[in-house]
């Protein structure tokens, strides 16, 4: 368990604009940050975060919260940990008792998996180092390919004692259960016996985002035929290759910052160019660029460079990666080496300078290089070039953005000699039998819309909900300024009519919202908004130095998330940069007498209409015994409904 001083400390330290920051590419807008969600597949940015309120919110979604629910939703911490990666992050130190083996039982299988992966990282960085196996072959071979001390730790490199089963030994000991370890796939299990699947192998880990450990990626040392020269952690519940880039953690930040992020294929490019000190790269791992490796990439920035060795088939093999990067509207460079040369040989080989030298002035846009690539097979042959040709334009329709693909068409029109009109009129075919089957698409949708919009009758604004929620906007953000509220009071004149008479007076505002509720007998319909009603109203009674950031942290997950959807809600609609046309809004804090006072107003109005829908009813259902004292309780909730309205400024 982790104390409550210590978690009310990590609330108070961390931020939740840094922390998001961390996998999210967040831009100023206004007082907030937006950016692109992490939880779906968007090109406008729906994702907003508020440093003043220390919340999210993802609109594309509906998901949102404070910065742990964001660690929690994201990287699918539990609440201890997501403690303990913000207490890492600040260097904050925590107060927890250690957890026993009974404990490590009761944990749930993903959170097992894990602390099992876990384990293994630090087992294996211990044989490395401490071992005289592990220094003689692991150490040697990190050294003879130039690693530091410093950047083997940096990335918990490890290795795999060449026995059949001593990790395995090892973690059962420890009292780690062979069930997990079998999932994990550190462990082989056959016919009852138990072996190590990276037997002999240096290790290198592979990290979330987060810097979790969710697989390993394994490199033999001796010439063996019959084994792999690499082996990876199967498919498991925390590892999806298909989702994970090598070197993503500890790249995130410099990516964000440098705008780019140079592509390679194996561990070793990422290691070797980190420490000539080009940070913001990331690998495939040898596997075939995915749709969800560029997403990741897509959080922190719209630039990546490809990084090719002088493997001509290699690079024709991954070229189809590029038209799934265009497919995101990112921007895609390409560099190759030498030949003979990789991004591990050539960073090994040259200075930092020298290094961002060559990748500056030899990174090609994406169209001259695939030109340049193909052109050079089929430029003797006018089939092979037409394809070609056909080729790059299908790349070009991958573009969103019709204004690049038009500059792309010039470029492509330049660099293999033909027409541009040829090459518009090619990628209008393609654009029009994919605008073709989209539509046959959007059809066939829209005829099974048709079904349930018979079905279905739309659905009213619900007026109450909309003014509960309101009110405790209201509450949430203004519940402790004391304003002046000028309140009406039913008065008769002269005449022995009813008038509204003006009378000011101070009050807190949470206080007014309460009294005025109360006069009037005001109940909340919506169970949820009673609930936070009640609960906001006695916290800001008790506690004068009310803080919104930490009675979010304080309430359950479900009140906190309902808070947070009310907060953002608004500031999604916050006006941007107006101040710099001299145009200046006036701002909502500017005005909190006069919103509090016409949402109570709007919802008085709301309750006396139903209340004369009732009493016609009534009378309908009544009507050869139409009561008197009705139509008076109707003349009189219409009187009072055209005063009010008359005070809101609006016409009956």
């Amino acid at each position: 368990m982790i104390s409550p001083a210590s978690i009310d400390l990590v609330f108070e330290t961390a931020r939740v604009e840094e922390v998001i920051g961390d996998f999210v590419n967040l831009k100023k807008a206004g007082s907030n940050f937006k950016g692109l969600s992490p939880f779906s597949d968007e090109r406008s940015p729906s994702f907003m975060v508020s440093p003043v309120k220390q919340i999210w919110k993802d609109f594309s979604t509906g998901k949102g919260g404070t910065v742990v629910s964001f660690l929690m939703e994201h990287e699918h911490f539990t609440y201890p940990e997501a403690i303990k990666y913000l207490a890492k992050k600040y260097n904050i130190e925590i107060e927890e008792t250690e957890q026993s083996n009974e404990q490590k039982d009761q944990a749930n299988e993903r959170e097992s998996l894990y602390l099992v992966s876990e384990f293994a990282n630090t087992y294996f960085q211990k044989i490395l180092h401490k071992t005289d196996q592990g220094k003689a072959i692991g150490l040697s071979y990190f050294k003879e390919r130039g690693f530091t001390d410093d950047i083997i730790k940096k990335f918990d490199l490890g290795y795999s004692l060449n026995e059949w089963q001593a990790f395995t030994d090892e973690a059962l000991k420890q009292g780690y259960k062979l069930d997990y370890l079998e999932k994990t796939g550190l462990s082989i299990v056959k016919d009852g016996k138990h072996f190590d699947r990276f037997k002999g192998r240096v290790m290198f880990p592979i990290k979330s985002m987060s810097g979790r450990v969710l697989g390993f990626g394994g490199r033999i040392l001796i010439n063996d035929k019959k084994a792999a020269k690499y082996v990876n952690s199967p498919e498991s519940d925390i590892y999806h290759k298909s989702h994970v880039l090598y070197g993503i953690f500890h790249a995130k930040q410099s990516i964000a910052k440098e705008d780019n992020c140079y592509l390679v294929e194996g561990y070793t490019d990422v290691i070797q160019f980190h420490q000539t000190g080009i940070t913001n790269v990331v690998a495939s791992s040898g596997t075939a660029l995915t749709s969800e490796q560029i997403r990741l990439i897509n959080r922190l920035t719209k630039n990546i460079t490809v990084l090719f060795d002088g493997d001509a088939a290699g690079m024709r093999a991954s070229l189809r990666g590029i038209d799934l990067i265009l497919e995101q509207g990112m921007n895609v460079k390409v560099c190759t080496f030498p030949e003979g040369e990789d991004p591990d040989s050539f960073a090994k080989q040259n200075t930092l300078q020298e290094l961002t030298a060559y990748l500056t002035e030899n990174a090609k846009d994406f169209i001259q290089f695939k030109a340049s690539v193909l052109f050079e097979e089929s430029k003797n042959d006018p089939i092979k070039k037409a394809e070609t040709v056909r080729d790059i334009v299908n790349s070009i329709a991958k573009i969103p953005d019709r204004i690049k693909k038009e500059i792309y068409i010039q470029e492509c029109a330049r660099i293999m000699d033909i027409s541009e009109e040829v090459l518009f009129s090619t990628l209008a075919q393609i654009s029009k039998k994919e605008f073709q089957e989209e539509n046959k698409q959007f059809k066939t949708e829209q005829r099974a819309f048709e079904v349930i919009k018979h079905q279905q009758p739309l659905e009213k604004v619900d007026v109450q909900y909309t003014l509960e929620r309101k009110i405790i906007e209201v509450l949430l953000l203004y519940g402790n300024r004391t304003e002046s509220f000028e309140d009406l009071v039913l008065k008769e004149n002269d005449k022995g009519e009813l008038v509204l008479e003006p009378v000011i007076h101070e009050a807190k505002v949470f206080e007014k919202v309460f009294l005025d509720l109360q006069d009037d007998e005001m109940q909340f319909t919506n169970p949820q908004f009673k609930n936070l009603y009640y609960t906001i109203i006695d916290t800001l009674n008790q506690n004068p130095d009310f803080n919104l950031k930490n009675f979010v942290n304080i309430v359950d997950a479900e009140m906190g998330t309902e808070i947070t959807h009310i907060l953002m809600e608004d500031e999604r609609y916050t006006l941007d940069n107006w101040q710099r046309m001299n145009i200046f809004p006036k701002e909502k804090t500017h005005t909190v007498a006069q919103l509090v006072s016409e949402t109570i107003l709007s919802l008085r109005c709301f309750l006396i209409d139903q209340k004369v829908k009732d009493f016609q009813q009534e009378a309908m259902a009544n009507i050869a015994d139409v009561n008197k004292n009705i139509l008076e309780e109707v003349k009189d909730y219409s009187g009072l409904k055209m005063l009010l309205s008359r005070k809101l400024n609006r016409v009956l």
